[in-house]
């Protein structure tokens, strides 16, 4: 199964760079990218879930429409993605289950920063996909952690996936940098290792941050932004297609593999 994920938040890269950058600004970007995604997933006929900050959803109801109306999965991304506090793990699933009225059953910490396995436990969350097992500089260093599922207080861990022994992020950085066939390449050796293919992706990707100096995003992440990357998504769910590969939500992935790891071998 494709897990396509995407952590729909409001746009404060610029931020980063010291640039004050308001909420509306933020939303404007992220929307347009939504859509895009949305369009996407729609012309392939394929399913993903969407790890939404409530100052997303709040801000875009047309999008959240979109998302619940076209049979993808809402997940929680916290609430505010700049400022993200403990009691998020919390007061995000419940805000999101107000304003699409399903149940959200998967949380991804902003940033895949840490979180709290005993609050991610006590909200009540199926899974939790808040870690890159692999090495990047300045950001994770995970190599002690697994490189597939497993299960840990209860909740199934679902890392991002990354290559078998060098461990490279198959990420959004990599569909952005890496030349395309490259891309493929890795991602069907991964599918093919593991079973599954686990990638995120954010909405402001897909808006063209190369038209926009004032933002002062990095070249590693306006590379190929806006339409190319919308065309690099497509063309790796049509490889995947293609291949006879189905797509899938993280609850659809969760429920299986839970019971696939908690299953008891029966006696002979």
């Amino acid at each position: 199964m494709i897990l396509l994920s995407f952590d729909t938040e409001e746009f404060d890269v610029p931020r980063e760079s010291g640039v004050d950058f308001s909420l509306e600004e933020a939303m404007k970007v992220s929307r347009h990218g939504a859509g895009r995604i949305l369009d996407t997933l729609e012309a392939n006929g394929v399913k993903a879930t969407f790890f939404c900050t409530t100052n997303f959803a709040e801000n875009a109801p047309e999008i959240m429409r979109r998302i619940v109306e076209g049979g993808h999965e809402v997940a929680a991304h916290g609430c505010d993605h700049w400022h993200p506090e403990p009691s998020d793990v919390f007061r995000s699933k419940q805000r999101l289950e107000e304003l699409t009225g399903r149940q959200v059953n998967g949380y991804r910490q902003p940033r895949m920063f840490p979180v709290s396995d005993e609050d991610i436990r006590k909200a009540g969350y199926l899974y939790n996909s808040s870690l890159n097992p692999c090495f990047i500089p300045g950001h994770y260093n995970h190599l002690d952690k697994p490189r597939t599922c497993f299960m840990r207080d209860g909740v199934l861990q679902i890392p991002a996936s990354v290559t078998p022994w060098l461990r490279i992020p198959m990420f959004w950085l990599a569909l952005h940098n890496f030349p395309l066939w490259m891309y493929k390449a890795l991602a069907r050796r991964v599918y093919s290792r593991d079973g599954y293919f686990v990638t995120y992706f954010h909405p402001w990707e897909f808006y063209p941050l190369g038209e926009h100096p004032e933002f002062k995003v990095g070249f590693i992440s306006r590379n190929h932004a806006g339409e190319q990357m919308v065309s690099r998504l497509d063309s790796v769910i049509r490889m995947f297609r293609s291949r006879g590969v189905t797509f899938g939500t993280y609850t659809d992935f969760a429920r299986k593999k839970i019971a696939e790891l908690t299953s008891v071998p029966s006696r002979k």
